[in-house]
């Protein structure tokens, strides 16, 4: 009797070999009695399962550590026979197997095609929506999310996710109509929000001081947006339905802006010098450093359009209405943003925990923001009752200015060292003195098993890649977790180059359209990083 073996592989190719004249010899991994040569032959499917079982056990303990491919298709045929160890081990050299798959860092459970068909599906698949009920004050920041961050509470996670996909969208609205006329008032925008428990009460626009010279029109008419003072720069919204206000325990109000993407936008990134926040100007002693944030984010903040009012007097005047409309409810304010947006997201924090005597509870969800203002202007967002959770990529280069390149612990230490006190107060006093603010959940894009390790600056800052993190996310010692439920589509789409090459291979294997993902997503990363 001839038992042939084969072996599909990567590249098509397949293997195989034979053995006559086989017989079923009694042994711990052939566990039935001899048989005659009939019996041989109609082996049942229960007793090979059960012989390839225990082979499969065997070689697990003797063979070096595990392989980084599955091999379940090659053990699937096998046969019996003496020294079986022996003569897979022999073919498994003979395959030369690191050289079809050289990642060997990457989990054979991950390139499963029910895996990779799961994970490069349009529709993405969440985390369960736990009921926050009495805990909603503690994940929306408290208590400084003491004890949720590393190892990082599910629930937040979650939370997190969700408030990033509100800057998703405001990313979308924004580069489906860029352009904003002048010469009228703008009309109210369509935003596709990705939590339909949510309606858009007002949309928000953010104007530059600075203006370019005439002719830059000129030379390129069709990007006549680039130029343009005002922008749509995100929106208001509210939470309107009973059921998802009782799973959170109160009426959320969000507040989601996304980042640069003009040219007057870049050009306020680069007016780094810090200007004392209004209604600062007299106050403290004299020895101590006022509140000063940097001179381009408050002028994006406070500068009105000709036809519309400015980002600040636009979100004050909304919340306002909102606080009045839902008087005598349970009211949260979230506002979230990426890279400008959450630069921004500091500055509305800080003014709505001062326009009304008695305030919801605010929260700021910064992803990949850069450095706002100085030590003193911290100190007064913390003192107002602000809460801010900064989610920071390791490898993103915005989250380090501007200002100084200075470590926050190192920072920290000088201040705890009473002996350079002077030198401190002299650094809070320099122009580029820059601080970061709250709390901080890092991440690395270094952990992604599906990112390359040397990903480029604009996949480090991209918000796609920062969710993905957070939803892979354990804790700061532990890898990235296998389970992890958001889709990778728009991932590898909008950063396939700084996807590990294997899964881009294993998404065209699997005859996966990656092309076609890209409808209804929204560009998030159109533009370069903010070069703040």
């Amino acid at each position: 009797m001839e038992i042939a073996l084969t072996m599909p592989t990567q590249n098509g190719l397949a293997f195989r070999t034979s053995r006559s004249s086989l017989t079923c010899r009694r042994s711990r991994l052939n566990p039935l009695t001899r048989a005659s040569a009939s019996t041989t032959q109609t082996l049942t499917t229960e007793s090979t399962e059960t012989h390839l079982s225990n082979l499969n056990k065997l070689l697990q303990k003797q063979s070096p550590p595990p392989l980084q491919y599955d091999t379940q298709p090659l053990l699937k045929d096998s046969g019996n026979g003496s020294s079986p160890e022996k003569r897979f081990r022999n073919l498994f050299e003979n395959l030369n197997l690191a050289r079809i798959l050289p990642e060997k860092t990457v989990d054979e459970k991950l390139l499963s095609p029910r895996n990779l068909k799961r994970l490069l599906s349009i529709s993405p698949e969440y985390s369960p929506r736990n009921n926050l009920g009495s805990r909603w004050r503690e994940y929306h920041g408290c208590n400084d999310w003491a004890g949720l961050i590393d190892p990082l509470d599910g629930n937040l996670r979650r939370e997190v996710v969700r408030y990033g996909e509100f800057i998703q969208a405001a990313y979308q609205t924004f580069n489906s109509n860029p352009a904003t006329s002048d010469d009228k008032a703008p009309l109210p925008r369509q935003v596709a929000l990705p939590d339909r428990t949510y309606r858009v009460t007002k949309s928000l626009y953010a104007t530059s001081s600075v203006g370019l010279p005439s002719w830059v029109d000129d030379l390129a008419p069709d990007l006549g947006w680039m130029t343009q003072r005002s922008s749509w720069i995100g929106y208001v919204a509210v939470c309107d339905d009973k059921r998802e206000i009782s799973r959170m325990g109160r009426r959320d109000i969000v507040i989601s802006l996304r980042g640069t993407a003009t040219c007057l936008e870049w050009a306020e990134n680069m007016r780094d010098v810090l200007e004392r926040v209004r209604g600062e100007e007299n106050s403290g002693p004299l020895h101590l450093s006022p509140a000063k944030v940097e001179c381009g984010f408050l002028s994006l903040y406070k500068t009105p359009g000709s036809n519309m009012p400015s980002l600040a007097e636009s979100v004050v005047e909304e919340v306002r209405r909102l606080m009045d409309l839902y008087k005598g409810e349970t009211l949260s304010i979230t506002v979230t943003g990426h890279s400008l947006g959450a630069a921004l997201a500091l500055l509305v924090a800080d003014e709505l925990s001062t326009c009304a005597p008695e305030m919801p509870p605010i929260a700021v969800f910064s992803f990949g923001g850069p450095r706002v203002g100085n030590r003193a202007f911290a100190n007064r967002v913390s003192k107002n009752g602000v809460k801010v959770l900064r989610i920071v990529n390791s490898q993103d280069v915005i989250t380090r200015v501007p200002g100084m390149f200075v470590s926050e612990e190192l920072d920290q230490k000088l201040r705890d060292n009473k002996k350079v006190a002077g030198v401190v107060e002299v650094l809070d006093n320099m122009p580029w003195a820059y601080s970061h603010v709250g709390t901080e959940l890092r991440v690395d894009s270094k952990m992604s098993p599906y990112l390359k390790p040397n990903a480029d600056v604009a996949c480090c800052h991209d918000l796609e890649a920062y969710l993905h993190l957070v939803d892979g996310f354990i804790a700061s010692d532990c890898p990235f977790r296998a389970n992890a439920k958001r889709s990778l589509a728009r991932l590898v789409h909008e950063q396939s180059s700084n996807v590990k090459k294997l899964y881009i291979t294993k998404a065209k294997d699997l005859r996966l359209n990656l092309d076609n993902h890209s409808q209804g997503f929204s560009m998030t990363q159109s533009c370069l990083p903010s070069p703040t």
